[in-house]
């Protein structure tokens, strides 16, 4: 039986949040290998621990996507903003004082303002995004089958040696092992990406004892050239397979899709109007593949494509996904990159590149007027062709910040009229449709909740308050608490983002 590496579908995860963290491409990959070797070569861990480093080191940012709507509302452009959050050392003052002074500056005039904002809002506001991508990176490593102590590692990414990190102020050997080898990796890393090993040892010798634990950065300062020595290699990803510790994990290649899942949820993470749209194409996708007649191997084939389809999305601000407004010719450029991306992040990796010329096609047209290539989609496989009226579809089907949902009989005519006109493939559109049309029996809901429960778990998921959800239910915002309350006991989950996972996990969200 085909088996796949789980490693290679992480190293993707791994690129997915360079891309919506605005860091330089594989910087994930860099930081993993250098954890591994520094843990391994350096310090001598035991083999657990390796494991452990390994794929926190690959899933460190794996809850970035989960506060991006609220950090674009504060900040404008929450990519811009995990760039510079990733370099900021608040434990020391002089440092940071300088940080500060170009802190904001991708939003112009705007920028002191920007910075002051921080400062004020950081000590509540950071302590609660941080929480949810916490409660985030616990859900999501889970569904990827992360050894539990790797799971508790990702809780303590922005903490600090000194206790002034966030969320929980852990300090000193309260933070893991794992954790604590990771922050001395990232900041190597991210100093080498700028001025070399030269640039790297003196950033980690500067931290020490204020962000990284001080054994940990003399060791690192002592042997640099060997925990730096991955990044002299010139393919990372084949750096990061190699140093996997062994025996390397893998699942049959039917597990794939619910891998796939996994990439899906932290990409509509990334906007409140985007929970579960993966999900809804994906399953729209598939049924109108099998309708048309394609084989087993290819439906679960397009049925993965589709999930990854928008993995390229993460890297475009929240705030343009969100405006309520017609975009701008700049932020439509922005926006067209997101295809690119999807392909970039596929096919790189072995296990999934096979999916990237269906995935990263979806906005495609026939006549050629499309993004990102331009290509006329007729050339491109029939899945492209399908996933591409899939993504329309369901899109429409779906509110915006924008619009209001259209009916499904509303999004049909569209449909129908541009393949009249030459916009999607009229045999796709016609296997779309049929799925569309088929009668789904109800499931049983998840976690013993009730449907009215469901529906104020949806709400709030998408980010509306008490009061907006009693006015939507039209119950008022004591019994929406009411409900909440038992959402949270019945889910396990606390925050926004989280509860946000549980519903794109068990399909809940329209």
């Amino acid at each position: 039986m085909q088996k796949i590496r789980v490693a290679e579908v992480l190293a993707a995860l791994s690129l997915t949040t360079d891309v919506a963290a605005g860091m330089s491409f594989e910087k994930g990959l860099r930081m993993c290998a250098v954890a591994t070797t520094f843990a391994d070569a350096v310090l001598g861990v035991d083999s657990v621990t390796r494991r452990v480093v390994f794929e926190a080191a690959l899933l460190r940012s794996v809850g970035c996507t989960s506060f991006a709507p609220e950090l674009a509302e504060v900040f404008g452009d929450d990519v811009a903003f995990q760039t510079a959050l990733k370099r900021l050392d608040h434990g020391d003052e002089a440092v940071f004082a300088t940080q500060m002074r170009t802190f904001g500056d991708w939003a112009g005039n705007d920028r002191p303002r920007l910075a002051q904002t921080f400062i004020d809002v950081f000590p509540t506001m950071g302590v609660e995004a941080m929480r949810s991508g916490c409660e985030t990176s616990r859900a999501l490593g889970t569904g990827l089958g992360l050894l539990p102590d790797s799971v508790a590692a990702l809780d303590d990414v922005y903490e600090r040696w000194d206790g002034r990190g966030i969320p929980e102020g852990c300090r000193g050997t309260e933070l893991s092992p794992a954790a604590r080898i990771v922050h001395v990796a990232e900041q190597a890393v991210l100093a080498h990406d700028l001025g070399g090993a030269p640039a790297a040892v003196a950033e980690v010798r500067r931290r020490s004892g204020g962000h990284l634990d001080p054994d940990l950065a003399r060791a690192f300062v002592a042997d640099a050239s060997v925990a730096l020595a991955p990044l002299e290699q010139p393919n990372a990803l084949a750096a990061v397979l190699d140093l996997e510790p062994v025996p390397h994990v893998t699942v049959p290649f039917a597990s794939l899709p619910q891998l796939c899942a996994v990439l899906a949820r932290v990409v509509d993470l990334k906007s409140r109007w985007l929970l579960g749209h993966s999900e809804h194409v994906a399953t729209l996708a598939a049924d109108a593949g099998a309708l048309a007649g394609l084989d087993p191997a290819a439906v679960a084939e397009l049925r993965c494509a589709a999930l990854v389809h928008d993995l390229g999305r993460v890297g475009i601000p929240t705030s343009i996904w969100d405006r309520p407004s017609q975009l701008g010719i700049a932020e439509v450029e922005r926006v067209r990159m997101h295809t690119y991306w999807t392909h970039r992040i596929l096919e790189r990796i072995p296990a999934l590149a096979s999916l990237a010329p269906i995935a990263s096609a979806h906005h495609e047209r026939v006549e050629g007027g499309g993004y990102h290539r331009g290509d006329p989609s007729g050339s491109l496989p029939f899945a492209a062709r399908i996933l591409a009226a899939a993504d329309v579809f369901a899109a429409l089907t779906e509110p915006r910040a924008h619009r209001e949902a259209f009916t499904v009989q509303a999004a049909a005519d569209v449909l129908v009229h541009e393949a009249d006109t030459g916009g999607l493939d009229r045999e796709a559109c016609a296997a779309v449709l049929g799925a569309a049309g088929l009668p789904r029996p109800r499931r049983v809901l998840p976690a013993g909740l009730t449907e009215r429960e469901t529906e104020v778990l949806c709400l709030a998921a998408r980010g509306m308050s008490n009061r907006q959800i009693g006015e939507r239910l039209s119950i008022s915002s004591r019994t929406v608490g009411h409900h909440l309350a038992h959402i949270y006991d019945k889910t396990g989950r606390r925050s926004r983002a989280g509860v946000a996972v549980f519903a794109m996990e068990h399909r809940l969200l329209p």
